[in-house]
């Protein structure tokens, strides 16, 4: 019996030992085959998380952002220990105790599925499951995928510490909202900085990882309150906060900016603009679109917030007046049903989806509006976010109305979407006033003209409106404001400003027929030095200087100051019909206003990667190098002082630089932008005008600032008789300059040591004594060691036959008739003369 009993306990033994082994190789088979292709862990160590890449102004404020995955990456140091706590009770209590894998977990799992024959199936992830999950496998409840999970868990938690494991989960988990991590997340949703969050909070954002769908913080409420409460009673129960703060944080009611309890944090962001997505555009060239938008950099622009304003202000105000002008109303050509004008929450609701500008601020905000009834005498609106109750009334008078043609039932059905703003009269409102946004366009940049620092730039009317950039990406013809270059390359290659070139009529023979340029006023002027050439815009002048110089040359001068990449050889382009962008332009001005040193347009100074290290700065790129000498040395001797040394190109002589200057400078005292540019220190510009007047500009500068303007209609069209680059593009820039100046001053233009100053009358270039003053007189730069030689004409080779009297000062009188090369009969003025041209000509 007895050996029976042994025998029997014995088989029993056997049995179970066999079994334990035979369960051990299989599941050991298992996990080996598993195991065997899973991806490697060893990745996580150096992962780094999709990250909102953020651009800061001048003054260190977040003006924009760009992300996939709206992610602000903190590392484990930097999150507070309550929101680890939170997110620990929440999901894994045992976090810190287990091996990666909760095997009690496991089993309380499986056998509430047993017990609910699959229905119901809980989750036994541990957090570090859930980083395994959420980066190296896929999110289906297969057992595979469970069995994989467990032995990459196992894996990661030898390899890593639970902080870093912590780390990958708080900043990679979704929590709603397009919200990616705690950081994130805390600001979506109570727009603060996790140090900032109590007890409630935390558990509130600890409540979302398993379905934030499901735990809406306006429609699922009541859902979110119970399971955020069950959160803080885990809290307690692990010890991370007391009964009395327990009791506290679930009596607190769910506060969120979902349900407008805080003020959500884009609101504080100004609205996107065309400054910060060109810097998005460029940024996206230069480090992939991909890598810009999910790699955290910190972008530190150039951008001046007040002059910023100012831009917008000063070209908005010009497009709006010159469309007003035309006295023609169109409106936004959006409209709401008007079926649903009958019931104010129902044309709330089509008004807030219609997609029209609301960036708009120009003497107040543009408000969206529409038309709810039309009448003789008024219009009866309906506001955006202005309740019908309002003591301003909510109708748009027909007296506002007086500047276009028509009356009220002409223009306007119920159902249109306008916009309005208040117009008010010594800080008291008047009247609603309609608004439309100008179908001509125009651009504005402003930029240092020492550093290449770009302080402002507006792209067009509106950037909701269209998100085309004119400053940057709108090539057209610069006209006028080209001649500047073709002058550079005549006063680098020996000419004077007191040279004189002949002001005649030309005709070319092209392919395409006889080309007869004119001067903008249809007269020609003579013999003319070339001071009084560029002030008053003389293209007869300016194609001879061309022809004299050669176009290869000038051509090259473009290219180097980096207004062309290739310029057309043509001597039409002379006068600027080659097409170029504004940003070109301006940072090709700058060169003049500097001295001639190259410098590079930015709008970046610097790009900082998420970890702090600097990837771009623009000081440090090639030819805008400027180094600190003895920056670093504490040991400096005092009455010393570090200082900064350029190593940037010169593009041009210091004495042509300012000898251009001062040419320009006459442009604006006593040219063609004497009646609208008027500033308080010295400035220098050029205006430009093209065929038609299909594009209008004015670029100029101070000592330290330069700013262009280009105004037009995007598909080119006349701008109407008498549209010029002075009449339009000045006042813009006269307004931004104005309060350019205030804040950052500007001087004299710097005198080159290599100037001798001579006097000369700028109206026949003539030589006049030390002593001589009055209107006529200019103490022009030559270049010191030179001795200029006066009286010698230039006519590029084009001729006409016909005597001249010199040009002098005063008025126009009746001119003379002379006769072409080609026999044609034009009239000329007759201030100027001297012998018969030679007759000749190529293009």
């Amino acid at each position: 019996m007895t050996r029976f009993i042994f025998s029997f306990f014995g088989a029993i033994f056997s049995v179970l030992t066999l079994g334990t082994m035979m369960v051990a190789l299989t599941v050991g088979a298992v996990f080996w085959m598993y195991g065997r292709d899973l991806p490697s862990h060893d990745s996580l160590a150096q992962y780094t998380p999709p990250t909102i890449s953020r651009i800061y102004s001048t003054e260190g404020q977040v003006i924009d952002e760009f992300a996939q995955e709206r992610r602000l990456f903190t590392p484990a140091d930097e999150i507070p220990d309550l929101v680890k706590q939170a997110f620990i009770s929440a999901e894994d209590k045992n976090f810190y105790d287990h091996k990666g894998y909760d095997v009690r977990g496991i089993a309380a799992a499986a056998v509430q599925a047993v017990q609910s024959r699959g229905r119901d199936v809980r989750g036994a992830s541990t957090i570090t499951q859930q980083v395994m999950k959420n980066f190296l496998l896929s999110g289906d409840r297969r057992a595979e995928r469970k069995i994989k999970e467990i032995i990459l868990a196992a894996r990661v938690e030898q390899a890593l510490s639970k902080e870093k494991i912590l780390e990958l989960y708080l900043n990679e988990i979704f929590l709603g909202q397009n919200s990616y991590g705690v950081t994130a997340a805390a600001q979506t949703y109570f727009n603060k900085t996790l140090n900032e969050l109590a007890p409630h909070e935390a558990a509130f954002l600890a409540s979302l990882p398993k379905a934030p769908s499901d735990y809406h913080p306006v429609r699922q409420k009541e859902r979110l309150v119970a399971r955020r409460n069950f959160v803080l009673k885990e809290m307690y129960e692990n010890g991370y906060i007391d009964r009395a703060t327990y009791e506290a944080e679930i009596a607190t009611p769910l506060k969120s900016v979902q349900n407008g309890d805080f003020e959500p944090y884009q609101r504080a962001l100004p609205p996107r603009d065309y400054f910060t997505d060109e810097i998005r555009r460029q940024l996206s060239e230069d480090f992939g679109e991909d890598q810009f938008f999910s790699g955290g950099y910190s972008v530190r622009a150039t951008l001046d917030p007040s002059m910023q304003v100012e831009a917008a202000k000063a070209l908005r105000r010009a497009l709006e007046n010159y469309d007003r002008s035309l006295g023609r109303w169109r409106g936004t050509g959006k409209t709401i049903p008007v079926e649903t004008l009958a019931d104010e929450t129902a044309w709330r609701a089509a008004l807030a989806d219609v997609r029209v500008a609301r960036d708009i601020d120009l003497d107040g905000p543009w408000l969206v509006a529409v038309v709810r009834e039309v009448r003789d005498q008024e219009l009866v609106i309906g506001i955006e976010n202005f309740t019908l109750g309002d003591p301003r009334g909510m109708t748009v008078p027909r007296s506002d109305t007086s500047w276009f043609s028509g009356n009220l039932f002409d223009n306007f059905e119920p159902g249109d979407v306008i916009h309005v703003r208040e117009y008010t009269e010594g800080g008291q409102f008047l009247r609603w006033s309609l608004r439309q946004v100008p179908q001509v366009q125009g651009g504005f940049m402003a930029m240092d003209v020492n550093t290449g620092r770009v302080i402002a730039m507006q792209g067009g009317f509106s950037y909701q409106h269209s998100v085309f950039n004119r400053a940057t990406q709108a090539l057209r013809q610069p006209g006028s404001s080209f001649k500047p270059f073709v002058y550079a390359a005549a006063l680098d290659s020996g000419y004077t400003p007191a040279t004189i070139v002949v002001d005649a009529p030309i005709e070319i023979d092209t392919p395409q027929g006889i080309w007869r340029p004119k001067n903008a006023s249809n007269q020609f002027y003579g013999p003319t030095p070339l001071r009084t050439g560029i002030e008053q815009s003389r293209n007869l002048m300016t194609i001879r200087l061309a022809q004299e110089v050669g176009m290869d040359t000038v051509a090259r001068y473009a290219e180097k100051f980096g207004v062309y990449d290739n310029m057309g050889r043509v001597l039409a382009n002379a006068l600027g019909s080659d097409e170029t962008t504004l940003f070109k332009i301006v940072a090709a001005y700058a060169m003049f206003a500097n001295g001639g040193e190259r410098v590079e347009p930015t709008l970046v100074d610097r790009v900082q990667d998420r970890y702090g290290q600097t990837v771009y700065s623009h000081d440090a790129e090639e030819g805008n190098r400027r180094v600190c000498v003895d920056c670093t040395d504490a040991n400096i001797a005092p009455g010393q002082s570090p200082r900064i040394v350029n190593q940037r190109e010169r593009v041009m002589n210091a004495v042509t630089a300012y000898q251009l200057t001062t040419m320009l400078q006459g442009v604006v005292d006593r040219g063609t932008a004497r009646r609208t540019v008027n500033l308080p220190v010295p400035t220098a510009g050029k205006t430009g005008t093209t065929n038609d007047a299909k594009d209008v500009w004015f670029v100029g500068f101070t000592s330290n600032i330069v700013a262009g303007c280009y105004i037009g209609f995007d598909t080119p069209r006349s701008l109407g008789e008498g549209a010029s680059g002075g009449g339009l593009c000045g006042p813009v820039f006269n307004q931004f300059m104005q309060t350019a100046v205030q804040k950052y001053g500007g001087g004299k233009f710097r005198v080159p040591e290599e100037c001798q100053f001579i006097n000369i009358d700028r109206f026949t270039g003539a030589r006049l004594s030390d002593g001589a003053t009055g209107e006529n007189v200019v103490a022009e730069c030559f270049r010191e060691g030179e001795e200029p030689i006066f009286g010698i004409q230039f006519d590029g080779g084009f001729a006409i036959s016909g005597d001249f009297e010199r040009i002098n000062p005063g008025g126009l009188d009746a001119g003379r008739t002379v006769t072409t090369s080609t026999g044609r009969k034009v009239q000329v003025a007759p201030k100027a003369s001297f012998g018969t041209l030679s007759s000749g000509g190529l293009y």
